[in-house]
């Protein structure tokens, strides 16, 4: 598995990982911060990928220079194989390499199954930021 910055040339994998990976709700509130971080800094999208497949995708974002996982989509396939792991790392060595003053995570109702991966990683429930919609990259979709 190779975890790497997101491409324009992956859009299409991805639109069909996240139709796959999330409810249709989810995936709806997702599509627009999505664009509006890939507009501002596509470095803080990454996705795993498995020979030509891309089988996840983390959208994190900086806000108020707190560095926010926002959304995590692992194929339904590969669950529980260290994909999800493998993202977060990528992504907190971004956010560290920016000097973030912190890291949380979106605590929204579609991440609500994905918090024992983040917990299991150091990111209780001191981490999860309850007012997520306050995010820049939501906020302009509200």
């Amino acid at each position: 598995m190779n975890v790497r910055s997101f491409k324009l040339s992956d859009l299409s994998l991805v639109t069909e990982l996240l139709k796959v990976a999330l409810s249709e709700e989810c995936y709806e509130n997702t599509m627009g911060p999505f664009a509006t971080q890939l507009s501002w800094d596509s470095e803080l999208i990454v996705v795993a990928e498995q020979g030509e497949e891309i089988v996840g995708l983390l959208i994190g974002t900086i806000d108020r220079n707190f560095g926010c996982y926002y959304r995590i989509a692992v194929h339904p396939d590969v669950r529980r194989r260290g994909v999800g792991t493998a993202l977060v790392k990528a992504m907190e060595q971004r956010f560290e390499q920016r000097n973030v003053s912190g890291i949380m995570v979106a605590g929204d109702e579609h991440n609500k199954a994905v918090l024992p991966l983040y917990e299991a990683m150091g990111y209780g429930e001191n981490k999860v930021l309850k007012t997520f919609d306050k995010l820049s990259i939501v906020a302009v979709h509200a």
